[in-house]
């Protein structure tokens, strides 16, 4: 089993080994190895016909001269003098340089391409007056399904009975979960984090808002060219000049030797190698730093960026509330009023509530078991303790509250607080507003410094893109260090938006987390997604990944980006076009041999492979995300 698995894994190495290893065989025995026949004629019929092959299947697709054509003449002049070694190892560069390539893409777009854990395999189908679980394709639109707490809703529906705290992010990308009860809508794919409803089945499978949001990403990645070879892209010329020059080779020295070695030297093995080498190194440098990158298209892409658009919640934000501001009245201190709150709190499962009980344990309170604990669906928690009757609830709290200093007090604090986007609570106790509690989705450490980092390498344009509100977008946008935002989008407006930009001209890197940024990430030049334990459908449509979830990797890819961009026209015109024109120019002289002619290109091939390399060591220097100490909780009033 353990054979298998490592042939399976190697088996694209063993073709370019096989022919390096009779390469070295003839090397080494030379042409009198009592084999009758030279080793040398193995790897280049096999490597020859290899090339052969793919070379004329793709000039007959594209319907247009490759680079693979120089490569046949050459094989074939080769082999018609009787340099069958010199033909080999032009053969073997050529094999390598080609599954080289293969292999990076293969490695590279080995991304989840599954999407079925977005969804449910099975609902609870209430049938024959009971519920029973059924395979989610056999779910029919107008039957009633149950949810329960913990579970991802199978279908797009209504809800006609119980209540529910559903986290909608993965679809609205709104940052904090929403309380629904009876004719509410509610989303396939989203999750239900507390409580359990029946629904009505409006939509199933492909219907869904999630299959709809799935159907644009695959109709986004067909829309989606691809950059030729850059050795195709020389070739419409290259190819020609060469083969004239051989031909007045000929025409002026009869030398069919010498025409040879011009063929020979001017093989685009280096300009072959010259942008897998650099992908190669850069994808190795990016993974050991926890960044996916699928592709040398990816990474040159990501080397012209002009425009860089950031979604909030998730990427910019932390994705989880937390406390911000704690606001007290009458003659309660601060932690008192947490306290208080942390007691009505205790058994709630909203995520509201978890961001107090974090607080209160930063704070380390003790806070004991409430009494009579209940939730009041719409309006927050109420419990007794030692006698008292403490609830925290949302504005509605105040309805029941005398008109007294402290409800005007309350109620300017609410207002405050909404203006600036986030979400209030008030702490009564016996009917009296003891204090307020705002929480927010927090900016990330990192995010300031971040967003200085992709200014300062060079992108011209940042924006945050966000289906949220526009006090709460206006107010992250302001603390990033961005001033430009685009509020209450949809996942289609979000595509719409990236259109726009591309329309003008912008080369477009879009970062997102959530399924609902997996079309903008997909129709983006560069798509880039947060977090390994992101959805599944952001991750396979985005061409950049970032599996440790970190926002600082994005300055440090466009840096690699843009550093391999350079690497690749180092080594296309200097040591490819650079040392084949001064090699063709000997060849031309009659200074180079076939066998010489091959060594110096070979050596041409090596020093790209060296040039690359140097992308295994780059690092982002003087990044100001890594010493950026700015963070939203330092504007706590805590």
């Amino acid at each position: 089993m353990r054979v298998s698995y490592l042939l399976m894994k190697y088996r694209k190495f063993f073709f370019p080994g096989i022919l390096l290893f009779f390469i070295i065989a003839a090397a080494l025995s030379g042409r009198e190895n009592g084999l009758g026949f030279n080793l040398a004629v193995i790897p280049l019929i096999l490597g020859g016909g290899f090339i052969t092959w793919s070379t004329l299947v793709t000039m007959i697709e594209k319907r247009k001269i490759t680079a693979g054509l120089l490569i046949i003449f050459a094989l074939i002049g080769t082999t018609y003098v009787g340099e069958y070694l010199a033909g080999a190892i032009v053969a073997f560069m050529m094999v390598a340089g080609e599954f080289l390539e293969d292999i990076t893409l293969d490695r590279t777009r080995d991304a989840v391409r599954e999407l079925i854990q977005l969804s449910p395999d099975t609902a609870w189908v209430r049938r024959h007056e009971e519920y029973i679980s059924v395979p989610l394709e056999e779910v029919l639109v107008g039957e009633k399904v149950l949810v329960k707490p913990g579970e991802r809703i199978p279908v797009d529906g209504v809800i006609l009975s119980g209540q529910a705290v559903i986290n909608e992010a993965s679809i609205t990308g709104e940052s904090l979960p929403r309380e629904k009860t009876s004719g509410a809508k509610v989303f396939a794919g989203t999750i239900n984090q507390s409580g359990a409803f029946e629904l009505q089945t409006e939509k199933i499978g492909s219907q869904t808002t999630l299959g709809k949001i799935i159907q644009v990403v695959y109709e986004a990645q067909e829309n989606k060219g691809s950059t030729q070879r850059t050795a195709d892209q020389f070739a419409k010329y290259f190819t020609p000049v060469i083969l004239g020059i051989c031909a007045l080779v000929w025409l002026f020295t009869q030398d069919l030797l010498r025409v040879m070695s011009v063929l020979v030297i001017a093989c685009p093995c280096a300009l072959v190698l010259a942008t897998p080498t650099a992908v190669v190194a850069s994808i190795g440098n990016a993974a050991k730093r926890g960044a996916l990158i699928k592709g040398g298209i990816t990474l040159e892409s990501a080397g012209r960026v002009t425009a860089v658009c950031l979604d909030k919640t998730g990427t910019l934000t932390s994705g989880h509330p937390q406390v911000i501001e704690l606001q007290t009245f009458a003659s309660y201190t601060q932690e008192e009023v947490l306290f208080t709150a942390a007691l009505a709190e205790k058994r709630s499962e909203h995520p509201l509530a978890e961001a107090i009980m974090k607080e209160a344990g930063r704070k380390k309170l003790s806070v004991p078991e409430p009494e009579e604990f209940q939730a009041v669906f719409g309006r927050g928690v109420y419990c007794q303790y030692e006698g008292a009757a403490i609830e925290v609830g949302n504005r509605r709290s105040l309805e029941q509250v005398a008109d007294t200093g402290n409800k005007a007090a309350a109620q300017a604090f609410l207002d405050r607080q909404e203006e600036q986007g986030r979400t209030v609570l008030l702490v009564l106790k016996n009917g009296e507003v003891v204090g307020g509690i705002a929480i927010a989705d927090t900016l990330r450490e990192q995010a300031p410094g971040v967003v200085e980092d992709v200014r300062k390498s060079g992108v011209e344009r940042i924006i945050m893109l966000t289906g949220d509100n526009e006090k709460s977008a206006a107010a992250i946008s302001r603390q990033a260090g961005i001033s430009e935002y685009q509020a209450n989008l949809l996942p289609e407006e979000k595509l719409e938006f990236i259109r726009s930009l591309q329309q003008a001209g912008e080369v477009v890197a879009m970062v997102g987390d959530g399924i609902n940024d997996a079309p903008a990430l997909t129709l983006a030049d560069v798509g880039i997604a947060m977090g390994a334990a992101g959805a599944d459908v952001a991750i396979e449509s985005a061409d950049m990944a970032f599996m440790a979830d970190d926002l600082r990797m994005l300055p440090f890819t466009l840096g690699l980006s843009r550093r391999a961009l350079k690497i690749i026209k180092q080594n296309i015109w200097v040591f490819a076009v650079g040392v084949n024109l001064v090699g063709i120019t000997l060849a031309t002289s009659g200074f180079l041999s076939p066998i010489a002619a091959a060594v110096v290109h070979n050596v041409a091939s090596l020093f790209v492979v060296l040039n690359s390399a140097r992308m295994l060591t780059y690092k982002l220097d003087n990044s100001a995300s890594e010493t950026s100490s700015l963070s939203q909780p330092a504007e706590s009033a805590l």
